[in-house]
C-alpha cells in the first residue's frame, strides 16, 4: 500500500516537487488538469463529440508527473458531472456522452494511465462538489472547520432535478452504461473504480442512490462481471454506512475488486455524521489496513476531506501532510508487524 495525493496540472506552484519532498510518489488527477477543460468540458460541449481526453494531453499529463519523479496512478472523474449526467439520468444525448467516456478510456490505455475513477451521484445542476453536505464549517477539534451532513435538514431542500427518479430507472441507466463501457475498458487495459454515494443514503433531493450499502456494490460487480470493474473503497463513506468494513474488504478485496481507496475520518453514521481528523474517526485505520493486507491489496490510499485549521489557505496543505504522515506511520507499523 502506498500514499497517493490529488494534484492539478499544469504544476504552476511546484506542488509535485512539494509532494516529492515528503516522499509522496503517487498522484491522481481530475478533469481540471486538462489545459482546455473550461472549453473542452464546458456545459455547452457536454453532449457533443470531442468532450473527451485526447491521447496527446494524457501523455503530457503522465510525463509532467514522471518528470517530477511521481507516478500518475489514476484520473478520478476525468469528465465533469455535466459531461455524463445524461448517462446517469438516461436522457437524450447519453450515447454521445458514452462515446466520449469510451474515447477517454481508450486514450488513457494508450497513454499508460491505468485507472478511471467515477461515481454515480446526481446533485443540483452545475454543482462541481460531488460529496453533498449540509455544512462545511461545523466546529471540530479546537474549532477546526469540518464538513457534516444531517439528512433531516437536507430533506427540507428542493428536488435536485425536475422530478423524482426511481431506483429501477437508475439501475437500468447504470446497466446500460456499464455494458457499453466494460468492453472498452477491457480492451484498453484500464480499470474502472466506482466511488460510493456520498453521503451514503438511499435518496437525496429526489435522486435515488445506488451505492450506499454493500448490496449495491455487489450488484454493480455482478452486472459488469469483469476484472476491469472495481471499487474506489472510500473508508469515510464505508464508516458512515455503519456496516462491517472488514467483511466488505474481505468480500470485494478477496476477489481483487478494490482498485484503490480513500482515507477520510468520519464520526457518526448516516443519516447524521461529520468528518474529522483521522485519529478521531470511528473506524480503526490500523486494523483496516491489516485487513487490506490480508486480502492482498497493495494499491493507492488517497487522504482527503481535511479539517480546515488555523494558518490554512485555500489549499489545506497542513491537513494533507498531517493525514499523509498519520497514514505513513500506520503503514510503517504494519510493516513492522508482518506475520
Amino acid at each position: 500500500m502506498r500514499i497517493c495525493v490529488y494534484a492539478t496540472l499544469p504544476d504552476q506552484d511546484n506542488f509535485l516537487g512539494f509532494l516529492k519532498q515528503y516522499d509522496i510518489l503517487d498522484v491522481a488527477l481530475s478533469s481540471t488538469s486538462h489545459p482546455e477543460h473550461r472549453t473542452r468540458f464546458s456545459p455547452e460541449a457536454a453532449v457533443k463529440p470531442g468532450a473527451f481526453w485526447d491521447f496527446q494531453t494524457l501523455l503530457w499529463a503522465r510525463n509532467q508527473c514522471e518528470e517530477a519523479g511521481l507516478n500518475l496512478v489514476s484520473i478520478e472523474n476525468p469528465l465533469p458531472n455535466w459531461c455524463y449526467e445524461k448517462i446517469v439520468l438516461g436522457q437524450e444525448g447519453r450515447d454521445q456522452q458514452i462515446d466520449n467516456v469510451a474515447e477517454t478510456i481508450r486514450n488513457m490505455g494508450r497513454a499508460g494511465i491505468p485507472v478511471y475513477g467515477y461515481h454515480w451521484m446526481v446533485n443540483q445542476p452545475g454543482v462541481t462538489r460531488n460529496s453533498w453536505r449540509t455544512s462545511l464549517t461545523t466546529p471540530g477539534r479546537g474549532n477546526a472547520q469540518v464538513s457534516s451532513f444531517e439528512l433531516e435538514l437536507a430533506d427540507r431542500g428542493p428536488l435536485f432535478r425536475e422530478r423524482e427518479y426511481s431506483h429501477e430507472e437508475m439501475w437500468s441507466n447504470y446497466e446500460y452504461f456499464i455494458k457499453a463501457i466494460i468492453p472498452v475498458a477491457e480492451e484498453a487495459g484500464v480499470r474502472l473504480a466506482l466511488h460510493p454515494d456520498d453521503p451514503p443514503v438511499e435518496k437525496l433531493g429526489g435522486m435515488p442512490r445506488l451505492f450506499y450499502n454493500p448490496e449495491g456494490f455487489q450488484r454493480a460487480m455482478e452486472i459488469a462481471d469483469s476484472p476491469a470493474s472495481g471499487l474506489n473503497f472510500c473508508l469515510g463513506n464505508w464508516t458512515a454506512m455503519n456496516v462491517d468494513i472488514h467483511s466488505a474488504i474481505r468480500r470485494f478485496g478477496g476477489r481483487g475488486q478494490i482498485v484503490y481507496g480513500h482515507v477520510q475520518g468520519v464520526q457518526g453514521t448516516a443519516p447524521d455524521f461529520r468528518e474529522c481528523f483521522l485519529e478521531e474517526a470511528d473506524c480503526d485505520f490500523l486494523e483496516i489496513f491489516k485487513t487490506f493486507r490480508e486480502v492482498g491489496f497493495t494499491g493507492a490510499l488517497i487522504p482527503g476531506h481535511f479539517p480546515h485549521t488555523i494558518y490554512d489557505d485555500q489549499s489545506p496543505h497542513q491537513g494533507l501532510l498531517y493525514s499523509a504522515g498519520y497514514i505513513k506511520g500506520l503503514l510503517r507499523s504494519l510493516e513492522a508487524d508482518k506475520p
